[in-house]
């Protein structure tokens, strides 16, 4: 993401979504899974909350939205879509940065604390399946040392590289994720899958079959996650 500018990409669309729907109410699952695409695939946060804007608007217009509010951001994924690629295409002839140093988007003590926090969850969850669960206490257990480690990156002096941390954070999360899918049960993984195809039954014509498969192993990593209580270890959950 350009210039770290927004560490609060998923509690910034969140919050359109609601604005929006006239409604404070919980995302989703699904709407998580979803939120986590658009970030990988490099959507800025301004793309996606137009394309949100349009899909409103189109949902308005239609025999569906008489009287009946939109209930997923998964009807909003085509708008999102087309407005990052517009947003790419007018990025394309733009003139470079120049290049002077951004400030820091937050506190080192803000980091400290959402690290120091995740390395206690780690640990934590590791704890309780140890018995049961080898394999998968002793990747925790490395995973929160591996945490550890990169909190003294936040004492050397002068600007932090945000984004070379951000890729420790994410190789660390791909870790727990490898893990957890090769050690779930079946019938939990099962009881997933049912969950997602049920969830995204009503969209299924909208989306592409590419888009469908990056949110379906989206929902299934924040599942297996969700039950193990354990967190998301990137920056962009920080908030």
């Amino acid at each position: 993401m350009e210039k770290w500018n927004y560490f609060n990409y998923f509690t910034e669309i969140e919050e359109y979504f609601w604005k929006k729907r006239g409604a404070h109410l919980l995302v989703s699952p699904l709407d998580w899974a979803i939120m986590e695409t658009w970030q990988k695939a490099g959507v800025p946060l301004e793309a996606a909350l137009k394309g949100i804007d349009r899909a409103f608007e189109a949902y308005q217009r239609s025999r569906r939205g008489a009287g009946k509010p939109l209930k997923s951001l998964a009807y909003c994924t085509d708008a999102v879509l087309d407005a990052a690629e517009e947003a790419q295409e007018a990025a394309a002839g733009a003139q470079p940065a120049n290049g002077a140093k951004a400030a820091e988007p937050f506190a080192r003590e803000e980091l400290q604390k959402y690290m120091e926090r995740n390395v206690k969850l780690l640990e934590k969850a590791g704890a309780q399946c140890e018995k049961t669960q080898a394999e998968v206490a002793g990747v925790l257990e490395r995973v929160a040392g591996s945490l550890r480690e990169s909190l003294t990156l936040l004492e050397v002096p002068g600007n932090l590289d945000l984004e070379d941390l951000e890729r420790r954070m994410t190789i660390l999360d791909d870790k727990v994720h490898a893990t957890l899918l090769s050690n779930a049960s079946e019938e939990l993984l099962l009881k997933i899958r049912r969950e997602v195809d049920s969830q995204l039954s009503a969209y299924r014509r909208k989306m592409k079959a590419a888009q469908l498969a990056l949110v379906e192993k989206q929902y299934l990593q924040k599942r297996l996650l969700d039950e193990y209580r354990l967190p998301r270890l990137s920056l962009y959950y920080l908030s």
